[in-house]
């Protein structure tokens, strides 16, 4: 198998692949994102209690920051789409799971 690249986006920076194995004839599309910098942004914010006074103070709060490559995970793995908003209490759900605790740009539960 030689993994190839079919795609990049540069505003999300998420690849896509294509492989194929030919000894088990089966094609394979994976998909990629380098999320350092989201993840170390969302710990910066998660430890500024300034941040989530602020956001609460005007009437709005933000909760997490979901790389492209989870909510491609969440939709295909756990059929949750995170724009869709009757799928907001499985969203809630996974964002107080503790795997995925480090989404979350605020130490508050809403």
């Amino acid at each position: 198998m030689s993994k190839r690249v079919i795609d990049f986006d540069p505003i999300s920076g998420v690849t896509t692949t294509f492989d194929y194995d030919h000894a088990s004839d089966t094609t394979l599309i994976g998909y990629e994102q380098d999320v350092t910098k989201i993840l170390d942004r969302n710990k910066r914010l998660q430890n500024d209690e300034q941040y989530s006074k602020d956001g609460i103070k005007n009437e709005w709060w933000h909760e997490a920051h979901i790389p492209d490559i989870i909510i491609l995970k969440w939709r295909t793995e756990y059929g949750v789409d995170v724009y869709n908003k009757d799928h907001l209490p499985k969203v809630k759900k996974l964002l107080q799971d503790p795997v995925y605790k480090y989404l979350k740009t605020t130490s508050g539960k809403f």
